[in-house]
Protein backbone atom coordinates (compact mmCIF):
# COMPACT_ATOMS: atom_id res chain seq x y z
CA UNK A 1 0.00 0.00 0.00
CA UNK A 2 1.42 3.35 -0.97
CA UNK A 3 0.26 4.65 2.84
CA UNK A 4 2.18 3.95 5.63
CA UNK A 5 2.15 4.71 8.88
CA UNK A 6 5.51 5.86 9.49
CA UNK A 7 5.05 6.37 13.27
CA UNK A 8 2.83 6.71 15.76
CA UNK A 9 2.73 10.98 14.76
CA UNK A 10 4.34 10.69 11.25
CA UNK A 11 2.20 8.77 8.21
CA UNK A 12 4.34 8.17 4.50
CA UNK A 13 2.42 8.29 1.07
CA UNK A 14 4.81 6.86 -1.76
CA UNK A 15 2.69 8.86 -4.68
CA UNK A 16 3.05 7.60 -8.15
CA UNK A 17 0.87 9.33 -11.37
CA UNK A 18 -2.33 9.11 -12.37
CA UNK A 19 -4.81 7.55 -11.67
CA UNK A 20 -3.12 6.17 -8.54
CA UNK A 21 -2.45 9.50 -7.46
CA UNK A 22 -5.95 10.71 -6.76
CA UNK A 23 -6.37 7.74 -5.58
CA UNK A 24 -3.92 7.67 -2.48
CA UNK A 25 -4.70 11.54 -1.90
CA UNK A 26 -8.46 10.70 -1.51
CA UNK A 27 -7.93 7.63 1.26
CA UNK A 28 -5.02 9.84 2.89
CA UNK A 29 -7.70 12.60 3.82
CA UNK A 30 -10.35 9.73 4.74
CA UNK A 31 -7.32 8.19 6.97
CA UNK A 32 -6.90 11.93 8.63
CA UNK A 33 -10.49 12.76 9.35
CA UNK A 34 -10.14 9.87 12.07
CA UNK A 35 -6.32 9.80 12.77
CA UNK A 36 -4.78 13.11 12.23
CA UNK A 37 -0.79 12.98 11.66
CA UNK A 38 2.06 15.06 10.15
CA UNK A 39 2.57 13.93 6.57
CA UNK A 40 5.27 13.18 4.16
CA UNK A 41 4.74 12.80 0.24
CA UNK A 42 7.20 11.83 -1.63
CA UNK A 43 7.04 12.60 -5.25
CA UNK A 44 9.83 10.20 -6.08
CA UNK A 45 7.53 8.09 -8.95
CA UNK A 46 5.37 11.18 -9.79
CA UNK A 47 6.61 11.99 -13.30
CA UNK A 48 3.22 14.83 -13.93
CA UNK A 49 0.77 16.73 -12.01
CA UNK A 50 -2.59 18.20 -13.08
CA UNK A 51 -5.11 20.60 -11.81
CA UNK A 52 -6.84 18.08 -10.01
CA UNK A 53 -3.93 16.69 -8.22
CA UNK A 54 -2.76 20.40 -7.06
CA UNK A 55 -6.83 20.83 -5.74
CA UNK A 56 -6.12 17.57 -3.76
CA UNK A 57 -3.15 19.32 -2.45
CA UNK A 58 -4.67 22.28 -1.19
CA UNK A 59 -7.54 20.61 0.20
CA UNK A 60 -5.51 18.14 2.09
CA UNK A 61 -3.08 21.35 2.79
CA UNK A 62 -5.85 22.79 4.17
CA UNK A 63 -7.50 19.58 6.45
CA UNK A 64 -3.67 19.46 7.75
CA UNK A 65 -3.87 23.04 9.31
CA UNK A 66 -7.07 23.08 10.92
CA UNK A 67 -5.67 19.83 12.87
CA UNK A 68 -2.74 21.54 13.60
CA UNK A 69 -0.24 19.17 11.98
CA UNK A 70 2.35 19.74 9.30
CA UNK A 71 2.78 17.83 5.66
CA UNK A 72 6.28 17.97 3.85
CA UNK A 73 6.49 17.34 0.03
CA UNK A 74 9.50 15.68 -1.31
CA UNK A 75 11.74 14.25 -4.04
CA UNK A 76 10.10 16.12 -6.55
CA UNK A 77 11.11 16.10 -10.17
CA UNK A 78 12.20 19.42 -12.35
CA UNK A 79 8.61 19.15 -14.46
CA UNK A 80 6.74 18.81 -11.02
CA UNK A 81 8.75 21.26 -8.70
CA UNK A 82 7.96 23.60 -12.20
CA UNK A 83 3.89 23.52 -11.80
CA UNK A 84 4.69 24.23 -7.73
CA UNK A 85 6.49 27.32 -9.18
CA UNK A 86 4.72 28.67 -11.63
CA UNK A 87 1.39 28.36 -10.02
CA UNK A 88 2.87 30.29 -6.84
CA UNK A 89 2.31 27.17 -4.83
CA UNK A 90 6.29 26.35 -3.86
CA UNK A 91 5.74 29.22 -1.48
CA UNK A 92 3.02 27.78 0.68
CA UNK A 93 3.73 24.35 0.75
CA UNK A 94 6.87 22.83 2.65
CA UNK A 95 9.30 20.86 0.30
CA UNK A 96 12.71 18.84 1.02
CA UNK A 97 15.27 17.14 -1.49
CA UNK A 98 14.45 13.29 0.04
CA UNK A 99 12.85 11.22 2.16
CA UNK A 100 15.18 10.90 4.76
CA UNK A 101 15.37 15.01 5.14
CA UNK A 102 11.05 14.90 5.29
CA UNK A 103 11.28 12.44 8.60
CA UNK A 104 13.67 14.49 10.11
CA UNK A 105 12.14 18.01 9.63
CA UNK A 106 8.82 16.57 10.85
CA UNK A 107 10.51 14.59 13.70
CA UNK A 108 12.38 17.87 14.84
CA UNK A 109 9.38 19.73 14.61
CA UNK A 110 7.29 17.28 16.56
CA UNK A 111 10.41 17.10 19.04
CA UNK A 112 10.43 21.01 19.32
CA UNK A 113 6.40 21.10 19.96
CA UNK A 114 7.01 18.53 22.82
CA UNK A 115 9.85 20.49 24.55
CA UNK A 116 7.75 23.41 24.58
CA UNK A 117 4.51 21.79 25.88
CA UNK A 118 6.47 20.55 28.74
CA UNK A 119 7.55 24.04 29.14
CA UNK A 120 4.39 25.19 29.38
Amino acid sequence: MAIQRWSDQITVVELIDDPQFSEDLNGLLEQLEGEPSDVVLNFASVGFINSSNVAKLLRLRKQMAAANRRMVLCDLNTQVWGVFQVTGLDKIFDFTKDISTALATVQLANGETAEHDKAD
